[in-house]
């Protein structure tokens, strides 16, 4: 199928939301889940899917309804022009300071585990500078290299998780239910925002081949996603048991680091540049998001000159914490049981509103003519 001009087809935009989604394995997420669910943490990414289902589903059958809207148009369609462009203004700036303290925590991975000696600041601005000028780039270049480099990335992942393996035991996952599974299901749903980029990422909507592809691509993406996570999280809890799960920062890269392959040593080494590149994806893609939101809010049309203007300003606010690993840890805890109603209610709002106005019946009978 030809690919229109200026737009993605289905297969970069799975790309692309596997790799800014399925990355989370490797930072802190799993710690912040293994605090309060022990050995019981793995099924987290589970309960939060099957949650999922239903915001993700209301956000695309609504964002699906009106042809050429992104989100931030449906917002103000739905809502009017004052109250939408506040509910818009709230969302930016929630999702503007997710980005700020995750790529602080991407960039304390980074300066903690692989240049020690650079200076933080050093680190963050190479970071954001790159990112930056992908972003600026647009969405093609971005949907492009994702697909190029997706499974070179996920190849060393399994590869990484396979030769974990040699070091685990199965044991470690009793008791299964861990504290318990009301208190499974509860904290799994208190950080349903895990997943909370299926709904921002409705902003690029418009730029996708088809509302076909849209729906078809954000569920294959889910899927993979619900697997990966749970996958991964369950390899660490094999390799280090709950108990050495709270004393780590970074599970993943302590695993690769732990991966010995015959007289090779330092193997991590070789994880580093897929998992790098991974990073670059996921926060490029943040910031054309917020680009794009920000140049709805502000009536820019050539948003993408706003990303160096966005990065800028994350360095700023990320270099605030003094101490990272514990400071950030606390915070993107925090952000995560705030963004998790939002994630749960707006959709569903947005559908009622969209039923009582009659378009969600419009665009049935539209579909069946």
């Amino acid at each position: 199928m030809e690919q229109a001009k200026g737009k993605i087809g289905i297969r970069e935009y799975v790309a692309i939301v596997i790799l800014v989604i399925g990355v989370k394995l490797s930072d802190d997420t799993p710690i912040i889940l293994v605090t309060n669910l022990s050995n019981a943490y793995w099924m987290a990414p589970l309960v939060i899917g099957l949650v999922s289902i239903i915001p993700i589903y209301l956000t695309i059958k609504v964002i699906t309804t009106y042809k050429n809207k992104n989100l931030h148009d449906v917002i103000l369609h739905l809502f009017g022009k004052y109250i939408g462009t506040f509910l818009s203004c709230l969302i930016l700036l929630i999702f503007f300071i997710g980005l700020t303290y995750d790529s602080a925590i991407y960039v304390d991975i980074i300066g903690t585990m692989y240049f020690t000696q650079t200076p933080y600041l050093m680190i963050y601005f190479v970071f954001m500078i790159v990112c930056a000028y992908c972003a600026k780039k647009g969405i093609e270049h971005i949907g492009t290299v994702s697909w190029l480099v997706l499974f070179y990335i996920k190849f060393s992942l399994f590869i990484a998780l396979i030769l974990a393996l040699k070091e685990s035991s199965l044991a470690f996952i009793f008791p299964i239910f861990g504290p318990g599974y009301v208190e499974v299901i509860k904290e799994s749903t208190s950080h349903i925002s895990l997943l909370g980029e299926f709904f921002f990422i409705g902003l690029i909507a418009p730029y996708i081949v088809s509302a076909e592809a849209f729906k078809k691509g954000t569920w294959i993406a889910f899927g993979i996603i619900v697997v990966e996570l749970t996958i991964a999280f369950l390899i660490y809890l094999f390799v280090f048991d709950y108990e050495g799960l709270k004393m780590l920062d970074y599970p993943f890269q302590e695993l690769i680091r732990l991966i010995r392959f015959g007289f090779l040593t330092n193997i991590e080494t070789f994880f580093f540049p897929f998992w790098i590149i991974a990073s670059f994806i996921r926060f490029t893609v943040y910031i054309y998001l917020i680009s794009i939101f920000l140049g709805g809010i502000c009536n820019i049309k050539s948003f993408e000159y706003l990303s160096p203007i966005i990065a800028t300003i994350v360095v700023i606010f990320g270099m605030a914490p003094e101490a990272p690993t514990f400071t950030v840890f606390k915070i993107r805890e925090i952000l995560l049981h705030t963004m998790s109603p939002m994630f749960l209610f707006v959709p569903i709002l947005m559908w009622i509103i969209a039923k009582l106005r009659g378009d969600l019946k419009n665009e049935t009978t539209s579909q069946n003519n």
